[in-house]
């Protein structure tokens, strides 16, 4: 299949709290952001997918379901911007299952954070969406040169769809 075949990734979205935009926007944001981030992928890290579209689902929540969602999977007990749960591990490069997991957001932190960056809330909702969507295909931040090579496929990705640099004028998140 060349790339240019590859399947989109069958988006599925849930609201469940939060003063989140409208579904519509919301799914017209993803969309462009993960196949953005899908494309860049196959493109330049031969990331490679199932034959099928791979499914991912996405909930909009707010911190007092992330808290709880946080405290029960990391031992965390305060909300976070994003979580991302991989359907099962893997690691870059590698075939990731035709489910690909599940990306958690939540309203007020990100909202909180986009005011103090100064950045359009829009634009940091598709700087999470992607970190999310990378974890899932096995990219983290745990390393400083794991962390490096994350904020550089962050970077790119969000270029594409014109957002800046995220990490341009902050230490990374």
């Amino acid at each position: 299949m060349s790339r240019l075949e590859r399947p989109a990734v069958d988006i599925q979205i849930s609201i469940e709290g939060g003063d989140w935009p409208e579904e519509a926007q919301l799914r017209a944001l993803c969309r462009k952001t993960i196949n953005a981030a899908t494309r860049y992928l196959a493109e330049e890290t031969d990331q490679p997918l199932p034959a099928v579209a791979p499914e991912l689902s996405m909930l909009f929540t707010n911190d007092g379901a992330m808290r709880e969602i946080n405290g029960e999977w990391r031992a965390k007990d305060q909300p976070t911007n994003v979580l991302s749960f991989p359907a099962s591990p893997v690691a870059p490069g590698e075939m990731p299952a035709p489910m690909l997991g599940d990306i958690v957001l939540a309203f007020e932190t990100i909202c909180n954070e986009a005011n103090a960056l100064e950045r359009k809330f829009s634009d940091h909702l598709a700087h999470l969406i992607v970190h999310g969507y990378l974890h899932l295909f096995g990219y983290d931040h745990m390393t400083d040169a794991d962390a490096d090579i994350m904020e550089g496929h962050e970077t790119r990705i969000l270029a594409t769809i014109g957002v800046s640099d995220p990490y341009g004028n902050t230490d990374p998140a």
